[in-house]
């Protein structure tokens, strides 16, 4: 299937590594040019090599903490001076950490707010002008099946993740007319580096082993398995395709079967 993305530009947020580094294959591999962003230089260069090496597409890594306003305006900047045009946005900032309710104070509650929120609809108003003059674009935010069932000792990343969804919806119904569709996907347990790590401090905690950790989350889900990064970026690089032009307004897991509600 020709998706249609040869020679669309794409700027994918947090990408060096985990989902955001998937995404940022995925669409190269389709022939995207890639710009990509990570609050480390160095990281955000070699996922960049990496990735051209692998797919030949022009990729660009770009020094970006999508907390910071000014560092988000230089990231878009570079992108549309280099290439003109920016036709997808995959926002993504990894989560907020974990905890509950009584462990949370008003500090973590801003800091979850500009990581997980502000900085997508950030990142989305600098490059929505073009994409509304051009009468096309992709925005796709990375969200979490917590955005559709809240996840036990997840107060944060519940309480962002659906605030997230709200946005998208609107501003989905309000773009929509202008060629631009918004859609979120919401991964379940995927296997990324941070999942790894986090089932190794899991595991400690709790006197299991990682394997014990990464086991127990897989039992969850109907398919026995976590996901594979790859898995997420291959449905992130279809909602950016010509073949999508008709969805929009959508949160769309990628979970295994692990939500069990109907919607």
């Amino acid at each position: 299937m020709d998706l249609g993305l040869r020679d669309r530009v794409a700027l994918v947020a947090a990408a060096s590594q985990g989902l955001g580094y998937a995404c940022a294959l995925e669409l190269a591999r389709e022939g995207a040019q890639v710009f990509l962003c990570s609050r480390n230089e160095a990281r955000a260069s070699e996922a960049a090599r990496k990735i051209h090496e692998q797919t030949a597409a022009k990729v660009t890594g770009i020094a970006c903490d999508v907390t910071d306003a000014a560092a988000a305006e230089q990231f878009v900047a570079v992108a549309q001076q280099q290439a003109g045009v920016i036709d997808i946005l995959v926002t993504n900032a990894g989560g907020p950490p974990a905890g509950s309710f009584d462990e949370t104070d008003e500090q973590k509650l801003q800091l979850a707010f500009e990581l997980t929120l502000v900085s997508a609809i950030r990142l989305t108003k600098l490059v929505l002008p073009a994409m509304r003059k051009r009468k096309w674009g992709r925005i796709i935010n990375i969200s979490s099946i917590s955005a559709k069932q809240p996840l036990n000792g997840g107060v944060l990343s519940n309480t962002m993740r659906a605030a997230l969804t709200g946005w998208a919806k609107t501003l989905a119904n309000e773009v929509a007319i202008d060629g631009i569709t918004v859609n979120n996907v919401a991964p379940g347990y995927t296997l990324t580096e941070h999942q790894d790590e986090l089932a190794e401090v899991r595991g400690r905690a709790t006197g299991k082993s990682k394997q014990e950790m990464i086991d127990q989350w897989a039992s969850q889900a109907p398919m026995k398995r976590l996901a594979s990064p790859d898995q997420i970026g291959a449905v992130v690089a279809f909602l950016a395709s010509e073949r999508a032009s008709y969805i929009t307004g959508v949160t769309l897991q990628v979970d295994g079967g692990w939500i069990r509600g109907l919607l």
